[in-house]
């Protein structure tokens, strides 16, 4: 051995060498850095932050049990700045569970809040239990609710990594993980869990998607607001989660393995297998709040550990609340903004998440007196962080405070944004609304309206016509108003302008009219959405014309109005089939998933423009207020893929409640137009498979129904 390896070795063996003793338990000081805690040798490094508490208390249990078995203050030299930490040697650590104690002052006025009486989580805990099992009514006479415990790393990755999917390669699955799987027959074993999403890996492929959007799966409370439905009873829970107790964890008991504390290793293998079949991970993040509440919520973590930190506080030491949740998280503290940015860092290198979803993303742009700031120190960390560099990040881009910023949201070239007018526009145009047809138009190009003069590409724009907050797309079509009588706040939640219509009848009907255009405007809305330029998202269960009963915020209802129910994929087989085919369609042609804003020009001298507009005359686009009908063509020639240029795609929208012919613009010579798509059909007319389009009769002119879309290819059969 050399000399240097002999002192290396020799500093490392005093680095771990106790240097106290409490109790019989030997310590020394601990490493301040990295907060939370760690296995080191045959020590446990016990690390937390507290800028304003004058001590700490570290507390131990044993697994489950009520009562500690020790209490170890942090002794004087345990301190360094405002860190308190220490090394615990000879514990068994997958055996125990631990918190805090802080001490300090309780001046609320000047935002202090402290009670050395509360046992407090690790802010930086990366396995919490003590709500393990969904459902199960905890023991509020715990002196200590959610604990934390040590991971101790071993997963096997088998080489995995994040996919690094090309941003405008993307087909979003936004997915709730009980829901998904809970319903009637969803044939999985492990129902709402991480192990039931595996075994529905198959379906996924079967339908294209290449990346799906978890809603919260951070370890929230279940119970928060618990109450019954005044409608028949049954009990009401924060199903979605949006209610963070701590962001290293996953949710325990959306683990089928979480009462046996494996819900690292089940959420991981998810993970594995799902970038095993190509599909990417992204997390919906909540860093806006916490669950914690205002000043008459629970001691959890934050508040008892340092609640001038942690929370954006008015003068008084109340609680800013732009988060509509009673309060908001000091995002722009340094220390508030480190924590976020070690937590999204950790789950890009210990879970391989491909991206996140930042929900009331606005919040994440103000100062800590709720003041919008020009450049917020979080989303520029983030945007230039070295280990989220090929992460896809993406920003609800308003809150609950009345800030919007779709279209202005901070983004260094880096965030994407749900792209709420897209939205808007697009429901609109599918109820028939005069007047819209020209912002429809920015939307299906990729918003440049929105983007270009920042010089911000069509990725910018995640487009979506539903999500989990709203109508469902098959209720989008079924009902005028929303119904949530069950979610026993009289109907006063939820969005009230939804810009939805019912087809001629509230709810379901046996009117077999109804249902025809009901499904052909589910059609319509999937087709608009495929063909936009941007990042397409669908909801989960949209794809087999899922309802919630015209319930629009089925936040709290875990029971049959969220669960997708599985049969509907017979019922509504037509729908699927249409989805499964333009998901393909959409995979198959790169002219539908450009980079950069079209140009409008033939910059290339190929003959014809990159994109063009046209009306029911080829080449001749209408603006008028009263128009409803529009068509446009991609030129595939400025679309290659390893030299092989693309087809031209031809799209003819009429909203209108009567048939429309349009004149077709002439294809170069040897091309010929195909039909691959006509809502106005019925199935299986109504979709052709991807690369096998039928050759039209006419190549002058096609009618196109009453509120209906075709998509045409043009190219040649040789």
């Amino acid at each position: 051995m050399s000399r240097g390896s002999i002192i290396s070795s020799i500093m490392h063996r005093v680095d771990l060498f106790p240097t106290h003793e409490y109790q019989g338990l030997k310590l020394r000081p601990g490493r301040p850095y990295p907060f939370g805690a760690m296995v080191i040798g045959n020590a446990v490094n016990f690390s937390v932050y507290s800028r304003y508490a004058t001590d700490c208390t570290l507390v131990l249990f044993h697994n489950r049990e009520e009562k500690p078995f020790i209490e170890i203050p942090f002794f004087k030299e345990f301190r360094l700045g405002n860190v308190f930490s220490m090394m615990v040697f000879d514990l068994d650590y997958e055996n125990i569970e631990y918190g805090y104690r802080m001490d300090g002052p309780f001046l609320p006025a000047e935002g202090h809040r402290f009670d050395k009486t509360k046992i407090l989580l690790d802010p930086y805990a990366k396995l919490i239990v003590g709500r393990d099992v969904w459902g199960k009514q905890p023991n509020l006479d715990n002196i200590y609710q959610y604990r934390a415990r040590v991971v101790f790393d071993d997963f096997d990755w088998e080489n995995d990594l994040p996919l690094e999917t090309p941003v405008n390669d993307l087909i979003v699955y936004e997915m709730h993980v009980r829901n998904f799987t809970c319903g009637t027959g969803s044939g999985v074993k492990h129902k709402g869990t991480f192990a039931g999403i595996v075994e529905k890996i198959p379906y996924l492929k079967e339908l294209g998607v290449n990346c799906v959007e978890l809603m919260p799966i951070h370890e929230f409370d279940e119970f928060e607001n618990y109450r019954p439905s005044p409608v028949d009873g049954h009990p009401l829970y924060n199903l979605w989660g949006y209610s963070n107790v701590g962001f290293f964890a996953p949710k325990a008991a959306y683990a089928s393995s979480g009462r046996f504390s494996m819900q690292v290793d089940e959420l991981k293998n998810l993970v594995k297998r799902l970038h095993a079949n190509g599909i990417e991970v992204m997390l919906d993040v909540v860093f806006n709040h916490t669950a914690e509440g205002d000043q008459r919520g629970p001691y959890i973590s934050y508040r008892g550990i340092d609640n001038k930190t942690y929370y954006m506080l008015t003068p008084d030491g109340g609680y800013f609340n732009f988060s509509g949740c009673g309060n908001t998280l000091n995002c722009n503290n340094p220390n508030v903004r480190d924590m976020i940015v070690e937590s999204l860092r950790y789950w890009v290198t210990d879970y391989h998440i491909d991206g996140f979803r930042f929900d009331l993303a606005a919040i994440l742009g103000r100062d800590q007196n709720g003041n919008p700031m020009s450049n917020p120190p979080l989303l520029e960390s983030l945007a230039h962080d070295p280990v989220l560099g090929k992460t896809k990040l993406i920003a609800e881009a308003w809150d609950a405070g009345g800030l919007y910023q779709v279209g202005s949201f901070p983004s260094w070239g880096r965030w994407a944004e749900w792209n709420g007018k897209f939205r808007d526009s697009i429901r609109r145009f599918l109820k028939s609304d005069e007047g819209v047809l020209g912002d429809v138009k920015e939307r299906i190009i990729g918003s440049p309206d929105l983007y270009a003069s920042q010089g911000r590409g069509v990725k910018a724009s995640v487009n979506f016509v539903t999500a989990h907050d709203g109508f469902t797309l098959m209720d989008l079509v079924s009902y005028n108003d929303k119904h949530n009588e069950a979610n026993g706040e009289d109907n006063r939640d939820g969005e009230n302008h939804n810009n939805s219509w019912n087809c001629g009848c509230e709810g379901p009907t046996d009117d077999a009219d109804i249902n025809a255009l009901r499904h052909r405007q589910v059609k319509n809305a999937i087709t608009l959405l495929m063909v936009s330029q941007g990042i397409p998202m669908v909801l989960s269960g949209d794809e087999m014309g899922n309802s919630q009963q015209g319930n629009n915020n089925a936040y709290c209802q875990d029971n049959e109005i969220a669960w997708l129910d599985w049969n509907d994929l017979e019922k509504n087989a037509d729908i699927f089939r249409y989805f499964k085919q333009i998901i393909q369609f959409r995979r198959q042609h790169k002219v539908l998933r450009y980079d950069e804003h079209l140009t409008h020009n033939d910059y290339r001298n190929l003959g014809y423009p990159d994109f063009s507009w046209h009306g029911v005359k080829a080449w001749q686009p209408e603006s008028g207020h009263n128009n409803l009908t529009a068509a446009f063509m991609l030129n595939g020639r400025y679309a290659e893929t390893d030299g092989v240029p693309d087809d031209f795609i031809y799209v003819a929208m009429n909203m209108h409640w009567e048939m429309h012919g349009f004149e077709l613009p002439q294809l170069p010579e040897g091309m010929a137009w195909h039909v691959f798509a006509n809502t106005g059909m019925e199935a299986p007319a109504d979709i052709a498979e991807p690369g096998k389009e039928p050759l039209i009769d006419s190549q002058k002119e096609i009618l196109v129904g009453p509120r209906s879309i075709i998509i045409l290819v043009g190219r040649s059969d040789k």
